[in-house]
């Protein structure tokens, strides 16, 4: 089926959810010509009234030939099944060649557990959920892509006034003791934005970087916080193994990985300084 084509543009952002609709915004208030691609057509008016051409396209079937750009930006997820990332390959096949630079998202679900270690871009990924080793095969597609400069983002949590864990909170699962809790990382979805604009500019410089707050907290710990920030009564807590056996799969195999994420490139290399985890206010939460 014939799609209309995308105008000439200097920046494509592949994926504009929430966090790919922020960064088009931001890149076009910068001036620079920007064009999306989106699953469907629900953000393509948000996205016209910022002066951004978009087309609905399925990374599943195969894309129409695309205008070169000079920035790439691939935010869109893996498939659910497979080893491998082939929505990435079908991206790049519809350039007419490769970008002079690409930022592609990925997770810090690449390391797996980690035994709540910190853990930095020298530790050796080793992801065990089958999603996490789709995003580890996508990393190596980009970094083979061509592209002149590869900028790989391993993000953490993402959160904000709008992406907090509600329904869990409401769901009336039991969380793990404090102490048994998991570590996990976050970034709030504004540092997100910050970063990828910051990944795309032509002096940044290519690599891996981990994108998170460098302020993690353990599970527990932390939804305690979202639910005293949102007035909901606080979850109760069980044994670590009573959890388990009762949580849902995905759920179970979220809390079976512990890490807590150094996120020093970002700071040193990068040049962004992620504010801690808060909910609000002029402090973050507690710890412990």
């Amino acid at each position: 089926m014939n799609r209309p084509a995308l105008p000439a543009c200097d920046v494509l952002v592949a994926g504009c959810g929430d966090v790919g609709t922020r960064l088009a915004r931001a890149l076009a208030a910068e001036g620079l010509r920007v064009a999306a691609l989106t699953r469907g057509p629900a953000r393509h008016a948000a996205l016209a009234a910022h002066g951004i051409p978009a087309l609905a396209a399925d990374l599943d079937a195969g894309l129409p030939a695309l205008p070169a750009a000079a920035r790439v930006y691939h935010l869109v997820p893996p498939p659910a099944r497979g080893e491998d990332d082939p929505r990435l390959a079908r991206l790049l096949a519809a350039l007419p060649r490769p970008p002079a630079r690409l930022v592609y998202l990925g997770t810090t679900g690449v390391y797996g557990d980690q035994g709540g270690a910190w853990t930095d871009e020298d530790t050796p990924p080793r992801p065990a959920r089958p999603a996490a080793r789709r995003r580890l095969a996508a990393e190596g597609r980009a970094q083979a892509s061509g592209a002149g400069a590869v900028v790989v983002l391993r993000v953490a949590g993402i959160y904000g006034p709008d992406r907090l864990p509600r329904r869990l909170l409401a769901s009336g699962l039991a969380l793990p003791e404090p102490a048994e809790a998991p570590w996990t990382n976050r970034i709030h979805v504004d540092d997100l934005v910050t970063t990828l604009r910051r990944a795309g500019a032509d002096d940044a410089p290519p690599g891996v970087y981990d994108v998170a707050d460098g302020d993690p907290r353990r599970m527990t710990e932390y939804l305690w916080a979202v639910a005293d920030h949102l007035g909901l009564p606080r979850p109760p807590t069980r044994p670590l193994a009573e959890v388990l056996a009762t949580a849902p799969p995905a759920l179970a195999a979220y809390l079976g990985e512990s890490r807590r994420i150094r996120a020093r490139r970002l700071r040193e290399r990068l040049g962004v300084h992620p504010r801690p985890f808060t909910l609000g206010g002029d402090r973050p939460p507690p710890q412990g």
